[in-house]
């Protein structure tokens, strides 16, 4: 069962600034580079699910214990985190204190899922489902501090991140994906595409608490779609297809805005027309 406390839990990412120590030209939001990871995920996914070992399941819970485990340790900074995370004795001593303090909220959704949620961070990171995550991870990073880098050119710590990206980039380059958005600029404007909602607020002419952006709504209404999926016992296929489509929902909105419901229903046609748009614009961006 999904109880208000889960949902609020989820909704503190939205709190969370990313890059809170250097100068930024737009606010970077935790929400948002984790909805963003899970695009990228979704598209590296694409090039590796014939392979055996691949699971869309473990891509998409992966995706929201990794969140879970972020909002709970947002005070670490990344090379503490990291350095923690190369001890296995003590990641294990951080990641069952960040169980005791999400068990309230995570119990309800049952103890098949809480169980999951405690083996998904014993196991190695060397499966190919949590590479993919982790270089998802990895590009929404990289993505994200070419942002900071020209708002920094000369910043304390710039040429020490930007030489870790780097090194970090060829971990990845055994996935098909990985290599493909170095080679083809239509991968990456796709990527580039879909990051530009992390900069739209929705409904942004109305006070939200927290204010998010399309994009962080849309992992939102994933991450409940797919528990509302497993709710009702549905079959593997359709909690995949579930969740990948609440990500995608409002993709069309990089290119019509976030108009809400009144102003669509002011008009008599008009959300007819703006659906007509909206199909129209996607499949010229896809040519």
């Amino acid at each position: 069962m999904i109880r208000k406390a889960f949902l609020l839990k989820i909704f503190d990412a939205a709190y969370m600034q990313r890059w809170n120590d250097k100068i930024r030209p737009t606010e970077l939001i935790e929400l948002d580079k984790q909805a963003h990871k899970m695009v990228i995920a979704y598209f590296l996914g694409k090039f590796e699910e014939d392979k055996q070992d691949f699971n869309w399941i473990d891509i998409i819970e992966g995706g929201i214990f990794e969140l879970l485990q972020r909002i709970v340790i947002t005070d670490l900074k990344p090379p503490i985190f990291y350095k923690i995370k190369e001890d296995a004795d003590k990641y294990q001593q951080l990641n069952e204190w960040v169980y005791k303090e999400l068990q309230f909220i995570l119990s309800p959704l049952g103890r098949d899922f809480c169980e999951r949620f405690c083996r998904y961070f014993l196991r190695s990171d060397d499966t190919l489902n949590k590479r993919i995550l982790s270089a998802a991870h990895f590009y929404a990073t990289k993505w994200e501090f070419n942002i900071v880098e020209h708002a920094n050119p000369q910043g304390y710590e710039i040429d020490t991140i930007r030489k870790d990206l780097q090194e970090k980039q060829e971990r990845y380059y055994d996935l098909k994906g990985m290599d493909q958005l170095t080679k083809h600029s239509k991968y990456k404007n796709f990527i580039d595409l879909c990051g530009q909602l992390r900069f739209q607020s929705r409904w942004a002419h109305l006070h939200r608490i927290p204010k998010t952006s399309v994009l962080g709504h849309s992992l939102f209404v994933a991450i409940l779609s797919y528990l509302f999926s497993l709710e009702i016992k549905a079959c593997k296929k359709r909690c995949v297809n579930n969740y990948f489509t609440g990500l995608f929902h409002d993709l069309p909105e990089v290119l019509t805005r976030d108009i809400i419901s009144p102003v669509k229903r002011s008009v008599e046609g008009l959300g007819d027309l703006i659906k007509g748009y909206e199909k129209e614009q996607m499949r010229k961006e896809k040519r």
